[in-house]
């Protein structure tokens, strides 16, 4: 078996090398070196024809040979190469591996089998996948928040399958899921229901029975949620962030679990009420979906045209859902990445400390501290459902758009420049580097 031998903190390690390994500081790395001198993600060895090759992976110093940077290297048996300041020595011979001491096994809060939340998330996404083609990011961005106790923002041109994309998860997690259309003459109590004055039949007398709106469900699709003023998009706000709704003094508590899936037009404008930044502020993702690929809108054309009706069977119920949210908590998360979330969102505040220039430039408002606890969240969802228990710093850039772009406020000077949230995010993941451990 090919092997890396490498000494490291005075100890050599052997690491057997599989068809293809990824080496680099963070934890989600196949082969794992914390050291400061290695990037998060240095280099990628993988099979190349009958031998090995290994590249560079973005690196900040590249792959040293004789103290020379190069970009990628073929591996002879006997090839020396070093990664910063550990040096590898590549071997092609069949030799015995000496085994590593098992990882430290994970908390007893985050006991549960760990393999089987990723077979419910990859059988919860075959079972959409029957109805709806291609659109995987949205699709996975959807469950992180579901698990993480968020709310979504979906925003995309008409035709894109957002209504049948709620109903398909609501089918495939086994939970009720509703639609409200929004209109410019909806009224608050058409969401959460109202008091309607009834007369008993036996003793004749009237009393006021509460009569629940449609936000009673699982999940909730508030359809063109811009297209309705201010007053009744208001009615999602206790809702959205205290999973209750209170009529005429009495409070009402909403099922559990409970996930609001808004929709936005970003083509007509007249006629709608942008949302305000306290209610942006509620959603966890700003999800935008764009059109599918040429294969796929073959394949739906194709298959919406047939008189075919697919069956989604439920592959997680609400007791599941809601154990797996509670999981999602317990996940550990290291003072290192939650110090590079937070450095993330602080970044976005134009005029702090340490802000980059082109945010003091571009930026109204920043970002508040309920993002830095979202970008936390989604990795810790996100570790679970891809069957890991270690959350790095990768994990949280991995969402760091969908949290950040509706919280970040340009000024008239983006706007003059045609600078977008998403522009902003991706440089901000550029100027701000991983902490040193």
């Amino acid at each position: 078996m090919p092997t890396l031998t490498y000494q490291f903190q005075d100890q050599a390690h052997r690491f057997p090398l599989a068809d293809r390994s990824s080496i680099g500081r963070a934890e989600d790395n196949d082969l794992c070196v914390p050291c400061d001198s290695m990037s998060s993600h240095h280099a990628v060895v993988a099979r190349h024809g009958d031998g090995f090759q290994i590249s560079d992976a973005g690196s900040r110093n590249g792959i040293l040979v004789d103290g020379q940077p190069v970009n990628s290297l073929d591996l002879p048996d006997g090839a020396v190469f070093a990664l910063g300041d550990v040096e590898f020595v590549f071997s092609a011979a069949d030799e015995p591996v000496e085994t590593a001491p098992p990882p430290a096994a994970p908390p007893a809060a985050v006991s549960p089998d760990v393999a089987s939340l990723k077979d419910a998330h990859d059988k919860i996404l075959a079972e959409i996948g029957k109805v709806i083609v291609g659109q995987r990011e949205v699709l996975n961005q959807m469950l992180v928040a579901l698990f993480a106790r968020g709310h979504c923002l979906l925003i995309g041109v008409p035709g894109l399958a957002k209504t049948l994309m709620v109903k398909t998860l609501g089918d495939a997690v086994d939970l009720e899921s509703r639609r409200i259309q929004f209109t410019p003459d909806l009224m608050p109590s058409d969401i959460t229901g109202t008091d309607i004055l009834e007369e008993d039949a036996a003793t004749g007398k009237r009393v006021f029975r509460f009569h629940r709106g449609p936000i009673f469900a699982n999940l909730l699709l508030a359809d063109e949620i811009n297209r309705t003023p201010p007053k009744t998009q208001a009615a999602l706000l206790e809702a959205m962030q205290e999973h209750r709704v209170t009529i005429s003094g009495t409070s009402y508590d909403l099922p559990n679990p409970f996930m609001v899936l808004a929709t936005q037009n970003p083509i007509e404008q007249e006629g709608t009420y942008p949302l305000p930044e306290a209610q942006l502020d509620r959603f966890m993702f700003c999800i935008h979906l764009g059109y599918p690929t040429a294969a796929e809108e073959q394949q739906v054309i194709l298959d919406t045209t047939r008189d075919l009706q697919a069956a989604v069977t439920g592959a997680l119920n609400s007791a599941e859902v809601i154990k797996l949210q509670h999981l999602v908590r317990q996940v550990p998360v290291s003072e290192h990445v939650a110090l590079y979330a937070m450095s993330l969102v602080r970044a976005t505040r134009p005029n702090s400390e340490g802000s980059p220039d082109f945010v003091n430039r571009w930026v109204r408002w920043g970002a508040g501290t309920r993002a830095g606890q979202y970008l936390l969240l989604a990795a810790k969802a996100h570790v679970l459902l891809q069957g890991r228990f270690s959350v790095s710093c990768a994990d949280v850039r991995e969402y760091a758009l969908p949290v950040l772009r509706h919280r970040i406020f340009p000024n008239f000077t983006a706007a003059s420049e045609s600078v977008t949230t998403d522009q902003i995010v991706k440089k901000i993941l550029e100027a701000v580097k991983e902490p040193q451990y």
